[in-house]
């Protein structure tokens, strides 16, 4: 792409933010063939652990009857998938700062 050519937003934000990062010194470096395969793994496990708390929370809500235990189902539900969202953030962050 020629500086000529009109960017995106997605383009300039991005150009942005490697301008930004290289002001405060942050370096760039590509990821190893063990780092992508430790990444897809990660995302992988997290994919299924998704899904069985979705089947099991499906159910869950068909044998509840309650609308106060849809509302605990609902939170609880929520809950997990933020906590396995977060545990596979956690472990991709890892794995990118490994050397």
């Amino acid at each position: 792409m020629s500086d000529d050519e009109p960017k995106s937003a997605v383009e300039l934000a991005m150009a942005r933010l490697r301008k930004k990062d290289q002001e405060a010194g942050v370096a760039e470096r590509p990821l190893t063939s063990e780092q992508r395969a430790a990444i897809a793994e990660a995302r992988s496990v997290c994919e299924a652990k998704l899904a069985e708390r979705e089947i099991l929370h499906k159910a869950a809500v068909a044998r509840a009857a309650d609308p106060d235990a849809l509302a605990v189902l609902e939170e609880e539900y929520r809950r997990d998938r933020d906590r396995i969202l977060y545990d596979r953030d956690k472990k991709l962050d890892e794995i990118r700062r490994r050397e």
